[in-house]
């Protein structure tokens, strides 16, 4: 497996390695009639397409859900924090209390998106807030729900247990281990208001330096022989932890802030993808696809801070299936 230094280095011919012209340069007609930004395509450690700004610092939305899910299996294997961490061991609390049963969330729970806290939460959508379950209509753990609450409060418990800032934890712990070429820790920042004690906290990232990110996970964790990530984190972390077929076709099934292929089902415009496939997503565009069968990372980007701009994850499975269908197998 050949990992970047500091450039990515390009397949000088990706019809030797079984890559098929016709079907990328399909791929980048489709998304000529996309708001697509950038593509780019990995496979083995190399280049083997790319087009867009590879560069430029797109916004991610909840990308960041996958960020920092990497960060916890740093401080769960080192013990700074325990999957097994309720909220009332933690002392997290809201502007409007939680309840004895809320409490008794745990971490795991959090990651999950199973927390059963459904309190208002920064940085979610109106159709979010709508689709948001009753109070104390489930036990903590007992309902997948995918839920900002959860997750800003994981901010909150990271910085808490740890002592460091998320954006600078990122930096110091994975972007300079694995040679992210633009990120910097000013590249984050937070959402605060009234609405919740737990802030969001946004990323903006190449292009480039996501497909890093990417290749990190393809192989375990480790980076050119050094072990980033704890061991088993990431299939851990990459596990089905809920099964979503029926409800949500368009994404098969969740894991810690990472959604994942169940039966073939990811993409809801794409009848399979490959056994093992998994992504991290952000609203209006954004996609990190790792397929470890394929030694293959896609990303896609749109530039999400033009208003208007948007490409939907049906179209961009629609992007990812002609990408795959072009590696002879």
């Amino acid at each position: 497996m050949t990992f970047p230094g500091a450039e990515w280095e390009w397949m000088t011919d990706a019809a030797e390695y079984g890559w098929s012209e016709e079907g990328l340069q399909d791929a980048r007609d489709l998304t000529n009639e996309l708001h697509t930004s950038a593509v780019m395509i990995i496979h083995n450690g190399k280049v083997v397409d790319a087009w867009g700004d590879l560069e430029y610092k797109y916004r991610c939305h909840s990308l960041r859900k996958s960020f920092l899910s990497a960060l916890y299996g740093i401080h769960i294997e080192n013990g700074t924090i325990s999957l097994d961490a309720t909220m009332e061991d933690l002392g997290i609390d809201d502007n409007e209390a939680l309840s004895e049963l809320e409490k008794q969330a745990t971490v795991q729970m959090l990651l999950q998106a199973r927390s059963g806290i459904y309190h208002p939460a920064l940085f979610e959508t109106a159709a979010m807030t709508a689709a948001k379950p009753e109070r104390h209509s489930v036990a903590p753990g007992e309902l997948y729900h995918y839920n900002n609450w959860d997750f800003n409060a994981l901010g909150t418990i990271y910085e808490q247990e740890t002592g460091e800032a998320i954006h600078q934890s990122f930096m110091d712990r994975i972007a300079i281990p694995i040679g992210m070429q633009d990120y910097v820790p000013e590249d984050g920042s937070y959402v605060t208001g009234e609405e919740s004690q737990h802030a969001a906290y946004p990323f903006v990232l190449s292009t480039r330096d996501l497909a890093r990110f990417g290749h990190l996970f393809l192989n375990d964790g480790v980076w050119n022989g050094e072990r980033v990530l704890p061991e088993g984190w990431v299939e851990e972390s990459t596990a089905v932890h809920s099964v979503l077929v029926e409800e949500r076709p368009d994404r098969g099934g969740y894991g810690y802030m990472w959604w994942v292929e169940v039966d073939g089902q990811h993409f809801g415009s794409v009848d399979r993808v490959p056994e093992g496939t998994y992504t991290a997503r952000g609203a209006r565009g954004h996609v990190l696809a790792v397929v470890p069968n394929l030694d293959l990372v896609f990303v896609h980007r749109t530039n999400t801070a033009v208003s208007g701009q948007r490409t939907t994850y049906d179209d961009i499975g629609r992007v990812f299936k002609l990408v795959v269908n072009s590696l002879n197998r």
